[in-house]
């Protein structure tokens, strides 16, 4: 079967099931730009949903599947540290398994706003290094 290439097709038709169906899977290839299936390892408060599948490459095998409600604006502050902790490698043990120390000195988790119309940006205070052209008055009018 595999030296034909229908263990590929078994596995693609795996994939889409398992992703709820065609649309669906069309759906979330549109929004993440691959299809996968692993593990829910867990969630956090934010509605992001965190998968392992350790039939992956090393690096590949940890995803993150961002809130729904952001749509296609997603992007990585949007994940709380301790989850960061675990997708990148630093600990084998999930905030599930082994929960962050909490302190009362640390504040909540806030996603980065650059390049968003939610961000604050000051009003300049320094002059324009060059001054636009204005025409002369006539002094007088000759009618």
């Amino acid at each position: 079967m595999s030296f034909v290439g229908l263990d590929k097709v078994a596995k693609l038709f795996q994939i889409v099931r398992a992703n709820g169906g065609v649309m669906r899977s069309l759906r979330k290839l549109y929004m993440q730009d691959e299809l996968k299936i692993g593990t829910l390892i867990g969630s956090d408060k934010y509605g992001n949903k965190y998968f392992e599948n350790n039939e992956y490459f090393y690096g590949r095998n940890r995803w993150v599947e961002y809130n729904p409600k952001h749509n296609l604006e997603y992007d990585g502050s949007m994940v709380p540290a301790e989850w960061f902790g675990w997708l990148h490698y630093k600990t084998d043990s999930p905030p599930t398994v082994k929960p962050p120390v909490q302190y009362k000195w640390i504040s909540d988790h806030t996603d980065n706003k650059s390049g968003t119309p939610d961000q604050y940006v000051p009003f300049t205070t320094t002059p324009p290094k060059i001054q636009s052209w204005v025409p002369p008055k006539k002094s007088g009018s000759s009618n």
